[in-house]
């Protein structure tokens, strides 16, 4: 299996007969637009194809997707409910769930998660992978900034997400999970109670645009941890992925 860095939170996987592609904001070309690994190989790449977005923010849902179905008719999207809401998409353009919700058919299963912010969180079943991507679920406070009581609220609301995640999944193969140094000196918090609470083989920063020193700063830990830990250094980077 390949995993492929587009750029921020977008990833796509490549299996065999089946590209899923999650949170597309921007290409992985630096200086083009709708020009990098999507454009120029994964729209083309043959077999099934998936489109998923688990939430409307423009950093992870970019409506341009939506017109790719004009060069594969065969696309399935799905999509987070809260981009219906808010009237990003039409009822037509996907299949839509939220937590607790699943997509299911005979190539792939989607199950929709909490988030601590807007929308969803995915974890995916395909080819005997369980992979999750955690869109905007995090551990959301900026300790030089927030409140005691707004930290502990926005500890507990993490928390008990994981909470509910891990009685369903308590193994996860691949995770794809924020680690954005703007969020100040805890940045990392979230990431390390994911890892602390579900036994996680694989890691994978995310949601850090072009910081990439600061996505990858979560190794050490990750590894003394017990995880293996992808070290993300351009736009556009692949990695073959085993368990």
């Amino acid at each position: 299996m390949i995993l492929d860095y587009i750029y921020h939170s977008g990833f796509a996987i490549e299996a065999e007969g089946v590209t899923v592609i999650i949170d597309y904001y921007k290409d992985s070309s630096e200086t083009e637009n709708n020009r990098g690994i999507v454009h120029d190989y994964l729209l083309q790449r043959p077999g099934k194809l998936y489109v998923l977005a688990t939430h409307f923010h423009p950093d992870h849902f970019n409506r341009e997707i939506l017109t790719w179905k004009e060069q594969r008719p065969d696309i399935q999207y799905i999509f987070s409910k809260d981009i219906l809401k808010s009237h990003r998409a039409k009822s037509e353009d996907a299949f839509f769930i939220k937590k607790g919700e699943a997509y299911e058919d005979d190539t792939i299963r989607i199950d929709a998660f909490g988030s601590t912010d807007v929308g969803s969180s995915f974890l995916l079943h395909l080819q005997g992978w369980s992979i999750f991507h955690a869109g905007d679920l995090n551990n959301w406070h900026w300790s030089e900034e927030s409140t005691e009581e707004e930290i502990r609220k926005a500890n507990g609301d993490f928390l008990a997400e994981v909470k509910y995640l891990k009685e369903k999944a308590s193994n996860i193969d691949l995770v794809l999970f924020p680690v954005d140094r703007r969020m100040g000196k805890d940045y990392m918090k979230g990431a390390k109670q994911f890892i602390e609470q579900i036994k996680t083989t694989i890691f994978v920063p995310m949601h850090f645009s072009e910081d990439y020193e600061g996505g990858n700063a979560l190794r050490n830990f990750a590894e003394n941890a017990g995880c293996r830990f992808v070290n993300i250094t351009h736009r556009g980077e692949s990695f073959e992925i085993t368990k």
